[in-house]
């Protein structure tokens, strides 16, 4: 299996997670995702085995974050909501050489670098498309695909089946990978509670964050 390239779209800040609004300012909104961006940044920065991460971003914060570990960042496509950003990647790693690549979303603030190394050695040889689904098997939190264009993507609130569907559809079969701390995506204040009710293996920013900010108190 030659290199995967690991992809993090992560949209300008400003209005973000609009559906935590009831529980969480739009200044703490935007605290949370940075402390979630990081965290996610670290693990794909922190795995054994990548080609490189490549963060598609506009934000002012995370271009400076990507840049301090060391991370490559892409702005074509950033703008085009997360399919589009992923794909635009995709197309561009493909085009340098890329065998393969691997995408998370930014809010998965419990994810490993161990998560994501078995998430890559779960891949098979290519064509191949690996998926770990979100904790209602409604989101696709972490996808790997080889070539990067094996298996059109389409995000969203309910994509974890139709990817399988269309992984099929190109004649592969998928393999599905359950992770729990990928699993663990944060976008209701019913995740939140969730997310701070896991046993989770390590402790995370983003749980002390939320204990420090006091909106923990608040479920």
């Amino acid at each position: 299996m030659g290199a995967i390239w690991a992809i993090l779209p992560v949209k300008e800040m400003q209005g973000s997670k609009q559906r935590l609004s009831p529980l969480l300012s739009p200044e703490e909104r935007v605290a949370l995702m940075r402390v979630m961006a990081g965290e996610v940044l670290d693990a794909l920065c922190a795995a054994r085995g990548l080609a490189g991460v490549a963060v598609v971003t506009l934000d002012a914060w995370t271009t400076a974050e990507a840049a301090r570990r060391g991370a490559r960042v892409i702005t074509e496509g950033a703008r085009e909501g997360h399919t589009g950003s992923v794909t635009a990647a995709a197309r561009l790693l493909a085009a340098e050489g890329a065998a393969g690549v691997l995408t998370m979303p930014g809010d998965i603030p419990a994810v490993t670098p161990a998560e994501v190394e078995a998430l890559v050695a779960a891949h098979g040889a290519a064509p191949a498309f690996t998926i770990a689904p979100s904790h209602d098997e409604m989101g696709s939190n972490g996808v790997v695909l080889s070539p990067p264009d094996a298996v059109p993507l389409r995000f969203g609130d309910d994509s974890y089946r139709p990817h399988l569907a269309a992984a099929r559809a190109q004649g592969i079969a998928p393999r599905v990978v359950p992770l729990p701390g990928v699993a663990m995506d944060i976008d209701h204040p019913a995740d939140l509670a969730m997310f701070a009710g896991l046993a989770l293996a390590r402790p995370t920013r983003t749980l002390a964050w939320l204990r420090e900010s006091g909106v923990l108190a608040r479920l």
